[in-house]
């Protein structure tokens, strides 16, 4: 089993701006493949220090001040290679495309290590990209745990930059495929919001707030039963729980959704065991072909299964 040793990645910046910057994100607009909460949390652990001194996330830099970022386990263990199944569509020298199965974590967290997508790759390859830190080697993107579909890992750090900088400015295409119970306004339609983390605390999302950022989401119906529909969707952002929050706002939750179907989740009849989304397709250009490649994940049984249920049942 192979086992990730674990030696700290470290990012060093000179401030050039002559105008004052918080330090979250004048890091943010240096690493911008790193997620705003990732580095919060690495200023939190005290792994950011401004001229050698440990700073909070608001503190204001100044122009030529040395800004360091040092990277290690947040976890305190070893990331270790586990011989789990991977389906994988394609691969090459810079890049795999794996079909993630609904219910994996794509990398450890404090609380679990093991299991996790990124567990599976690097028991699979030798190379991964590093610059998401050791715990998230490969990782370009994410889906959440009950989220199956297709995802784009880096083998290099030069090929995870590219990745990342085509989702950030919009150019990946992303469909996905969702049942969820409600009835959607319009057979198509666009939802644009802004998100940021529930008042409340916890997980949870929230449209509610005038400080998150965009997102936005454009659907299709494909397919409509009495209470529910058959959905595609593309996200043209990628904000925590979007699609989830999204058809919520619209009055038609995912099925399965726990945490935002609301009494919706607890009056469906079909024994739903996680969330009903797929990541169907993903399109984005090879960094080092310039090709522009796309790559689809077959439609899982439980939800094959859950649109049998539903014609039976307005059959019967």
């Amino acid at each position: 089993m192979l086992q990730v040793d674990k030696m700290p990645e470290v990012h060093r910046f000179r401030v050039k701006e002559e105008k004052r910057l918080r330090l979250d994100s004048f890091l943010k607009n240096n690493l911008f493949h790193l997620s705003r909460s990732f580095i919060q949390k690495a200023v939190q652990r005290g792994e950011v220090k401004v001229d050698g001194k440990v700073r909070e996330q608001d503190y204001s830099l100044q122009k030529g001040q040395i800004v360091t970022l040092t990277l290690s386990s947040p976890t305190g263990k070893e990331v270790k290679g586990e011989d789990i199944p991977l389906d994988v569509l394609w691969e090459d020298t810079s890049l795999l495309v794996v079909n993630k199965p609904a219910g994996m974590l794509v990398h450890p967290t404090p609380r679990r290590t093991e299991g996790t997508l990124v567990n599976a790759l690097l028991h699979y390859s030798s190379h991964l990209s590093t610059l998401g830190g050791w715990e998230r080697q490969g990782i370009v993107h994410r889906l959440d745990k009950d989220t199956s579909g297709t995802m784009v890992v880096a083998r290099n750090d030069y090929t995870h930059l590219a990745l990342a900088s085509q989702f950030r400015k919009r150019i990946v295409k992303k469909v996905y495929l969702a049942l969820a119970q409600g009835v959607p306004p319009q057979d198509k339609g666009r939802i644009a919001t802004r998100m940021e983390r529930s008042p409340r605390g916890g997980i949870k999302m929230s449209i509610k707030g005038r400080m998150g950022r965009e997102a936005v989401t454009e659907y299709e119906v494909l397919r409509r039963w009495k209470d529910t529909c058959l959905l595609e969707l593309h996200p043209l952002t990628g904000r925590t729980h979007q699609i989830r929050l999204h058809l919520s706002s619209i009055n038609c939750s995912l099925v399965g959704d726990t945490l935002y179907g609301g009494k919706k989740k607890r009056n469906f009849s079909y024994p739903a065991g996680r969330c009903m989304l797929h990541a169907r397709v993903l399109g984005f250009f090879h960094p080092r072909k310039r090709e522009w490649m796309e790559f689809t994940s077959p439609v899982p049984e439980d939800m094959k299964e859950l649109v049998e249920f539903l014609d039976s049942s307005e059959a019967s």
